[in-house]
């Protein structure tokens, strides 16, 4: 289970983000060290210069605490339906870096995935048997992995056969999975040609199966051209 989300699948328990901070083992102490001869009297002005620099620096705490105030504030909320998607620029996993608004022209369906997420493994088989079927000829398919770990990710795809188009989120600010609404996972969003958000599927599906196509095909019936057969 990732410690940073916590959440597969729908019904899960609500997670909270833990993120360890840890101290390197040869990092040292900041502090004071006192005058190595106790009897050595210090001159007034030195003790007047010392308190001089202890009141600098406490006035410049303040400072250096907004930009860490400023990357903790909440993430915006995920794109909402009939909202067009924003264009962001997607790190490729196991192809190119793409931009998500050249996916345009034709309706697109976005997995959201991690690996270690045991439905996400689990329907990974029947997104690859949608793209390639003739139902799916109509869509693009593409993954979105929300790991922490970029090399988990790409061990599970070499371990899946991927063929499919994957990408990689990334941290601090993980746009992709606020913007796609992955506050749990799976998450599949539908986005017709124009870039417009059509729906947003949680939990795992046999994305193969007839029942799941007649789903998509209802979700994008009216919303916009189809574009031609693959």
């Amino acid at each position: 289970m990732n410690a940073r989300r916590g959440l597969c699948g729908p019904g899960a328990e609500t997670g909270q983000s833990v993120r360890n901070t840890r101290i390197s083992a040869g990092a040292k102490p900041l502090y004071f060290s006192r005058t190595r001869d106790p009897r050595r009297r210090l001159p007034v002005s030195s003790i007047q210069a010392f308190w001089r620099s202890i009141a600098a620096c406490a006035l410049t705490l303040p400072v250096l605490a907004t930009p860490a105030t400023a990357m903790a504030a909440p993430a915006s909320p995920p794109v909402a339906v009939g909202q067009v998607l924003p264009d962001v620029v997607m790190s490729g996993l196991n192809g190119p870096r793409r931009q998500l608004s050249s996916y345009r022209g034709r309706p697109l369906i976005i997995n959201v995935w991690a690996s270690w997420c045991g439905p996400c493994r689990k329907e990974a088989a029947s997104l690859e048997r949608l793209a390639w079927s003739e139902a799916g000829s109509r869509y693009t398919v593409i993954g979105i992995s929300t790991d922490d770990d970029r090399n988990a990710a790409l061990n599970w795809l070499r371990h899946s056969n991927a063929t499919i188009s994957h990408y990689i989120d990334s941290g601090p600010r993980w746009i992709l999975e606020h913007m796609l609404g992955a506050s749990s996972i799976p998450v599949t969003v539908l986005v017709d040609a124009e870039g417009r958000v059509v729906a947003r599927l949680r939990g795992a599906r046999d994305w193969g199966s007839a029942e799941s196509i007649q789903l998509i095909e209802r979700a994008f019936a009216g919303r916009g051209r189809s574009a031609p057969a693959r």
